[in-house]
């Protein structure tokens, strides 16, 4: 928890003192700022790998979630991101598949930085993006429940498809790189059967300058 603390007070140090920069940005063509609502899909990685083939993963399912971009220079911003997903934890084992075994809800949330490439005589506008966060887990079944809270890397790709000089559509796939915290969630050291997992989000949304 002290981890998820610190780095929801780097994201938001981070967009305060960009704020400055935004400023000037304002003045020089009036559109510093970039919203983006978005919704999508989570593929999610093994939160465990365990003996004889067996895994602890939740399942893949709906993505929502909200992002904030300050921009620092004409082809570079600073993002923070909002997204929540929920879905079943599944036990698989080998010859029977997944077995829903409690519920998950998983807040993600981190800042990072987006770079716009430049192109000539295309539809569309590539950009990359690189960050880090958290994935704040929830996990309930019957009266059991228990959180998690684990750091995250991330690096993204996707293209902003204009509609007019404010708005457009952006399509993103981004990648969640983290490791799930079984001594955080249930008090036991089991590191040794974690893993480090990628998590893919792929996603569409609006994109609204300001």
């Amino acid at each position: 928890m002290r981890n998820s603390l610190l780095v929801a007070g780097l994201v938001a140090g981070s967009l305060l003192a960009a704020a400055p920069a935004a400023r000037a940005q304002v003045i020089t063509n009036g559109k510093a700022f970039q919203a983006t609502p978005y919704a999508g899909y989570m593929v999610f990685g093994h939160l465990a790998d365990g003996p004889l083939g067996t895994s602890l993963q939740s399942a893949n399912g709906p993505l929502y979630g909200a992002q904030l971009a300050v921009k620092l220079a004409p082809s570079v911003a600073l993002v923070g991101n909002l997204a929540y997903a929920n879905g079943d934890v599944k036990a698989g084992i080998p010859f029977l598949g997944g077995i829903s075994v409690a519920k998950s809800d998983l807040l993600l949330y981190d800042a990072g930085l987006q770079l716009d490439i430049p192109t000539a005589g295309l539809a569309f506008r590539p950009f990359v993006q690189a960050g880090a966060g958290a994935m704040h887990y929830s996990i309930s079944q019957s009266v059991f429940n228990t959180t998690s809270t684990n750091f995250a890397a991330n690096v993204g790709v996707g293209a902003d498809i204009p509609l007019g000089k404010t708005a457009a559509i952006r399509l993103m796939a981004k990648d969640y790189i983290g490791k799930f915290d079984f001594k955080d969630a249930t008090g036991f050291d089991l590191s040794s059967s974690a893993s480090r997992s990628n998590n893919i989000g792929i996603t569409a949304g609006l994109r609204l300058d300001f």
